[in-house]
């Protein structure tokens, strides 16, 4: 079972997060600040992590900046900064994915599955590189 960290202060969408991810087989857990999120996402084990952008204590662009400086995480931004700017500050500070709220929880749910996949896939990929093969379907070098 994945385990996904929600960094969200709004309970109400951070609760319909959860329900949806749950649903789906998804550990949840949700912490309502940028500091306490940074401090769980670097020392503990989880798989994705849905982040929003306003949150008090770090925000979302300086906690994704510093988290990748220690982890390759996948990371989904949610929040409802729309701006091109901000999608493209986000994804370039290290965000895999940027949804604008309001969302759809099955959207969601679904690109954290996409993530997870691509993620897994690479980690498979490094995992073979490293072991001195690489391989393509039936064919390995």
């Amino acid at each position: 079972m994945s385990k996904i960290l929600i960094i969200e202060d709004d309970q109400d969408i951070s609760a319909i997060e959860a329900q949806y991810l749950m649903v789906n087989d998804f550990e949840v857990e949700i912490v309502d600040n940028g500091v306490e999120g940074f401090e769980k996402a670097k020392s503990e084990e989880h798989d994705l992590l849905i982040l929003d952008l306003m949150i008090p204590g770090m925000d979302g662009f300086t906690l994704c900046e510093k988290l990748r400086e220690v982890s390759d995480i996948p990371i989904i931004i949610v929040t409802a900064r729309r701006e091109d700017i901000d999608q493209i500050r986000g994804l370039g500070y290290g965000a895999d994915d940027y949804i604008v709220k309001p969302f759809s929880p099955g959207l969601l749910v679904a690109r954290v599955k996409a993530n997870l996949a691509r993620y897994g896939m690479m980690c498979k990929s490094d995992h073979e590189v490293a072991s001195n093969e690489l391989v393509f379907g039936e064919l390995v070098l």
